[in-house]
């Protein structure tokens, strides 16, 4: 591969911030729940890098084979992988980051397998270099203006995404946009260059609290102190379901959490995530996992009696897309009381609408409870 910028690549970065910025000459996009990757192809080579330089060409043959067809025959483009779920309970199309994690397998008849039945489709946004030209140092805007030019004919499952300069029309993106799967928005200033691995963009995602029951813990690998905290919200049926973890916390902290969840470590052999309620649909936490097949999941049983406010971004399906973050424990909650119904759930919306930019449907919130 031989082209004005070739891999490893780092992309350039975003940081978080708390509120729109509305400076002048700002443009925002929608920012994609995916894995980041910088397609190169130098005509019948194709690689696909991921955000750490890792490549990831073998796990999305058919992101090969859309590049050769769609892309220019030498170029570098930023963007994301997605993968579109169409059949879920909302009857919207979705992204689902689960569907698309699942796609990382070491075995090639699996990938060959899950390229058919759970294909990714890949979302651009910045031009990098095309034919012998590179572009980092040129404004974003100027990118811009290329990435729309040497994508113009590209097709489904290749996109450009959209963009504005509206902030107005931001806000609505960032309140609509996430019942489609999406993370909230990106923004780029004015006459951005692109300097690999600079956080030099802004992101503003969603925030979010809940009051949960605490259920069990699992122990940190560095020694007798807590890992992180095991999650759990009750369906209207009073099922209690595993929806994530709390884990963030100094060792200071893992050590005083010790003594905390100490006399709720008798369950007396009663426990509702022991042996699960298969028929409900229960989660329940797992035991190894199934990502590394070495990282011990195993977990120690908490009476259910501690509740515990959590701060979190987003929903995947029934349970906390990422890390909850800890903020107090809530002594004067009722355990029965940390339901599904509390949690914001965002409008359903369409993500083929967001690809092809034309946000105009009608909306409708989500149901609450798990599927």
């Amino acid at each position: 591969m031989d082209l004005p910028i070739n891999p490893p690549v780092e992309p350039m970065l975003a940081k978080s911030v708390p509120k729109l910025p509305t400076t002048a000459g700002v443009t925002y996009e929608p920012k994609w729940d995916g894995f980041r990757c910088i397609v190169f192809r130098d005509g019948d080579e194709v690689e696909l890098a991921s955000r750490g330089g890792k490549s990831m060409t073998r796990y999305f043959p058919e992101v090969v084979e859309q590049a050769l067809r769609q892309l220019p025959e030498r170029c570098a483009v930023d963007g994301e992988l997605i993968v579109i779920r169409r059949d879920g309970p909302s009857g919207q199309p979705r992204l689902d980051f689960e569907l698309l994690a699942q796609r990382i397998h070491p075995a090639a008849s699996r990938v060959k397998m899950l390229a058919e039945t759970t294909p990714a489709d890949f979302v651009a946004f910045d031009l990098l270099a095309i034919g012998d030209e590179a572009l980092l140092d040129q404004p974003y805007p100027r990118r811009r203006e290329r990435l729309v030019q040497a994508l113009a004919g590209v097709r489904p499952p290749v996109h450009v995404t959209q963009v504005t300069t509206d902030p107005d029309t931001a806000r609505r993106w960032f309140d609509v946009f996430e019942g489609a799967g999406l993370d909230g928005l990106i923004v780029k200033p004015a006459d951005l260059p692109y300097e690999p691995g600079k956080r030099l963009m802004f992101k503003v995602k969603h925030a979010r609290t809940a009051d949960a029951v605490v259920a069990g813990f699992r122990w940190h690998k560095s020694g007798p102190v807590v890992g992180s905290l095991l999650l759990g919200l009750y369906d209207d049926a009073g099922v209690l379901h595993h929806v994530g973890v709390s884990a963030s916390f100094s060792m200071a902290r893992r050590a005083e959490l010790l003594d905390e969840l100490a006399p709720y470590r008798d369950t007396g052999g009663e426990h509702p995530w022991v042996h699960g309620d298969h028929e409900r649909g229960q989660r329940i936490p797992g035991g190894v996992s199934r990502w590394t097949g070495t990282k011990n999941l195993e977990w120690e049983p908490l009476r259910p009696e501690l509740v515990v406010e959590v701060g979190y971004d987003a929903m995947e399906g029934e349970r906390f897309r990422h890390t909850a973050q800890f903020v107090r424990w809530r002594p004067d909650r009722d355990p029965r009381s940390c339901r599904y119904d509390q949690l914001d759930r965002p409008i359903r919306f369409d993500v083929d609408q967001v690809l092809r930019g034309d946000p105009t449907v009608t909306l409708d919130r989500a149901a609450t409870g798990p599927a």
